[in-house]
């Protein structure tokens, strides 16, 4: 599932700075988007179009498992 959420990334993002990991928990299991502030924008699209059409396509490629995701999207931390 991991590698779905990446490729949807990298696409709208191709040189951005971002980061993509699973959390494991109990009922459900957490994919982080971390990016950059810059590119946060770009995922989230207008309206948060873009970050629901990413959580519709891992929750279709999630159903034939029974194991549930959600997709997290956090702001990189500038240092």
């Amino acid at each position: 599932m991991i590698e779905l959420v990446e490729y949807l990334v990298s696409s709208l993002v191709p040189d951005g700075d971002y980061t993509v990991e699973q959390r494991d928990g109990n009922n459900a299991n957490d994919i982080v988007i971390t990016i950059a502030k810059k590119d946060i924008g770009k995922i989230i699209g207008k309206q948060g179009r873009i970050a629901k059409a990413i959580r519709t396509l891992v929750k279709s490629a999630s159903s034939k498992s029974n194991v549930r995701y959600n997709v997290v999207i956090e702001e990189k931390d500038e240092i």
